[in-house]
């Protein structure tokens, strides 16, 4: 009788060993998977932060470029021979010069005049766009000036 308990005991030992076999692989097979959803994540993170980057460089490159637009058009309104000349002049295109900080940036200009008491008043607005691949950045500056 003691022989056959033992016999028992043992089936019950290699019965339970069997059933705890496939926890380990289910377990490997969990914390791949967490590891494989934290990893995805850091990616996303670090895309999104250089994507976040490259849009605040587009950003201040479109708004130097508007405000180079807005300078030109103030020299073109205002020339140092003296005199003030017509918002016609100030909207025929300017292109901003080929350097690296301007690539990829395009400037349209505007102007509008209206008295103001004795005194006319210039409003010019430029607006630069700058491209970069699928990015888009937009800027706008506007300035008022007055002439005699």
């Amino acid at each position: 009788m003691s022989l056959k308990y033992s016999l028992n005991h043992n089936d019950t030992k290699s019965t339970m060993a069997n059933r705890q076999r496939g926890s380990a692989l289910i377990m490997a097979i969990f914390v791949i998977t967490v590891m494989f959803l934290l990893a995805s994540a850091l990616i996303n993170i670090v895309s999104d932060g250089d994507d976040s980057l490259n849009q605040e460089v587009l950003g201040t490159r479109a708004l130097a470029t508007a405000n180079s637009g807005a300078d030109a058009a103030l020299a073109r309104l205002f020339p140092l021979a003296g005199g003030v000349t017509d918002c016609a002049i100030v909207t025929t295109p300017w292109t901003p010069p080929t350097s690296v900080g301007f690539s990829g940036c395009k400037v349209t200009l505007a102007c509008a005049n209206y008295v103001l008491g004795s005194e006319t008043q210039y409003r010019i607005t430029s607006e630069a766009v700058c491209e970069s691949g699928p990015m888009r950045v937009r800027r706008q500056v506007e300035v008022e000036a007055r002439g005699n």
